[in-house]
């Protein structure tokens, strides 16, 4: 399970993973997680060839039969070595109410591999009171912070954007504060220092530590505080227009009208799929700081003429404001493209309510696993 705040990078960490172990001979099956349905992160991997199984409504934590039923699904259609699981980036306590009964229930079918914890350095200097800048407030940072404290690992991903010196003090920082995970740095843009972390977890197994003392009252309040949105719109245009250009034009836009409002930005991730490109061709932008520009991940090579576009958007602000921002967005930007039009075709937007745990286990079972890849003890869940 590749956990980690919302902007941290899992989704392409869980890609650059799937595509090692598929390298090794494994079959791997993807399990995203979010409180809606139409996910970004499922369209990417998919759109990478992996099979992969949405669970919308919920984290893992209040999903956890879902959860399972995801693993026997894809178990059915690929029968995977491995399955690799995205929680959603504001959820934590997941190794009582996930891993340990996961390891309870089905310990004769799956091993579990130790948890991994991905950080954005910049908001994680930030946080640790390191760097002055956009921050969350104090309930959503306790989120933040407990999923550090139930690490087993915890990769500092995008260790480009510090300097070697930065980067030093950041992990010195993690290490101090989270004694009892292993703390190392990679970069999954640009696929370095990854290694060292798939050796971990292809080689080793979840040990076992009491579970994390969890205020649930905060947790709650934490996740409420933070707005959320994910819309489908449909965009058709005269004639040709840069699609490219367009995702990055949105994405700036909706980032002023929300600096506008004060409203600290965790995550804003968009695919737009062309109805007259090659299958499987998208183009992607990413948003991670309100003090941030929106990056391209993917880029299409051919102008289109329509297509559908995916938004999913979470921050520290009321999800009106965040609808406002989207619809505001959808009408201004269109009209610095000849003929471009836009239309909203669906939407969600709400604050997640109280975590509720199916299982909640304070130690972890007393029966052994073996080791990783699982041919023979069952599918690895990483």
């Amino acid at each position: 399970m590749i956990g980690g705040f919302l902007g941290s990078g899992k989704t392409t960490t869980m890609g650059r993973l799937a595509r090692h172990l598929s390298d090794q001979g494994l079959r791997v099956g993807l399990i995203t997680n979010d409180q809606a349905g139409g996910l970004v992160d499922t369209t990417l991997m998919r759109n990478q060839g992996f099979a992969t199984e949405e669970i919308a409504g919920g984290c893992f934590c209040c999903r956890f039969n879902t959860l399972v039923d995801a693993a026997a699904k894809l178990t059915d259609a690929t029968k995977p070595d491995v399955f690799i699981a995205e929680p959603v980036g504001s959820c934590t306590d997941l190794v009582a109410t996930v891993t340990y009964p996961l390891r309870r229930i089905y310990g004769a079918d799956f091993t579990v591999a130790p948890l991994s914890v991905l950080v954005d350095p910049i908001r994680a200097r930030r946080v640790l009171g390191l760097d002055d800048g956009g921050n969350f407030s104090a309930k959503v940072a306790y989120i933040y912070k407990k999923q550090l404290e139930e690490a087993d690992v915890i990769v500092v991903n995008k260790e480009e954007l510090l300097t070697p010196t930065q980067l030093a003090e950041l992990i010195g920082a993690l290490e101090t504060a989270f004694p009892e995970a292993f703390v190392l740095s990679a970069s999954s843009r640009h696929e370095t220092g990854l290694q060292p972390w798939f050796d971990i977890i292809t080689r080793d197994t979840q040990g076992s530590r009491a579970a994390l003392t969890m205020d649930y009252e905060v947790y709650a309040d934490g996740e409420a505080l933070l707005g959320w949105l994910n819309a489908t719109a449909t965009l058709q245009a005269d004639d040709e227009f840069d699609a490219n250009a367009f995702l990055q034009a949105f994405a700036s836009d909706i980032q002023s009208r929300l600096q506008a409002h004060q409203a600290e930005v965790a995550h804003l991730k968009m695919t737009y799929s062309p109805d007259d490109g090659i299958a499987g061709e998208i183009a992607s932008v990413n948003l991670v700081r309100n003090d941030y520009v929106p990056e391209s991940g993917m880029a299409l090579d051919e102008p289109s003429t329509g297509g559908q576009l995916i938004i999913n958007l979470r921050a520290e602000a009321p999800p009106e404001i965040l609808l406002s921002a989207v619809r505001a967005s959808l009408h201004a930007v269109p009209q610095q493209f000849f003929g471009l039009r836009t239309t909203l075709d669906h939407e969600e937007h709400f604050r997640p309510g109280k975590p509720v745990p199916t299982h909640r286990d304070a130690t972890a079972p007393a029966t052994p696993h073996g080791g990783l890849p699982g041919h023979d003890s069952g599918t690895a869940a990483v």
